[in-house]
């Protein structure tokens, strides 16, 4: 069989901290369920997670699809984009531009997700971007930023504008690009782009239907601004839904944790 079709299979689990092969598991199961929500886009798009007591992070090798991401085959890279621990395989240039800007100055994050899906774009690109029009937009707009399109993200002098732009907020929408989300765990990063991901694909289809929308009165979503820090606690997010999440990932395939 031609090496096209083959992946390098070596495990890392006894030879990285466990905290460090904890992460891995978690960022290579949050791949997957990627994967299996249609939210991919081939080998393109990103998420990263930061190595625990460290300022290294772990990214998706350039060239994998998300079902063939593993913890072992996750890419260790530092903030200056270099690929550590001779890790066979090279990193996205467009998604360290993204990623490092993130983890560069949000100590409080160890996730950042990044995608491209149909429904984040079209929202993102329609003039007053999100609107309160279901819960699950709620969710999102305590915490929401958004970032004006500059071309395909490898110019490095767009990270400031990107820092700037997202400030202390957990939700961002890029213009004619997608959606992001970032967390203190992987688990809390996927359940909001769960959350901005439904709210999109909600107002998409109310839009479609022509007719009139009833909006969340203004009272209510400022009121939902003033509990933000309830709403967007790891406790109504990943740290309630990601064990079950991770089962998921291991009913789906296995391999993830190799």
């Amino acid at each position: 069989m031609s090496n096209d079709y083959q992946l390098t299979t070596v495990s890392l689990k006894d030879k990285v901290s466990a905290s460090e092969w904890q992460s891995r598991v978690d960022l290579a199961a949050c791949y997957r369920l990627v994967a299996n929500l249609g939210w991919g886009d081939l080998i393109y798009t990103h998420i990263s997670a930061r190595v625990p007591e460290s300022d290294d992070y772990l990214v998706n090798a350039f060239g994998l699809s998300f079902e063939e991401v593993t913890a072992s085959n996750l890419v260790k890279v530092n903030l200056a984009g270099e690929v550590l621990d001779g890790s066979p395989y090279q990193i996205n240039p467009a998604g360290f531009t993204i990623h490092s800007a993130i983890h560069a100055v949000r100590h409080d994050v160890q996730c950042v997700i990044h995608l491209h899906t149909k429904a984040s774009i079209a929202v993102a690109t329609v003039e007053g971007g999100l609107q309160p029009w279901s819960q699950y937009a709620l969710f999102a707009l305590p915490s929401l930023s958004y970032h004006g399109y500059e071309g395909l993200a490898v110019n490095a002098d767009e990270q400031t504008r990107l820092q700037n732009d997202l400030g202390i907020n957990n939700y961002m929408l890029l213009h004619n690009h997608g959606g992001l989300t970032v967390g203190p765990t992987v688990g809390d990063a996927f359940m909001r782009f769960y959350d901005l991901q439904r709210a999109c694909e909600i107002q998409l289809e109310l839009m479609q239907s022509g007719k009139a929308v009833i909006a969340i009165p203004p009272a209510i979503v400022e009121g939902i601004y003033q509990q933000a820090d309830i709403v967007h606690s790891g406790i109504t997010g990943g740290q309630k839904a990601w064990p079950a999440m991770l089962r998921k990932a291991y009913k789906l395939d296995p391999s993830f944790c190799q």
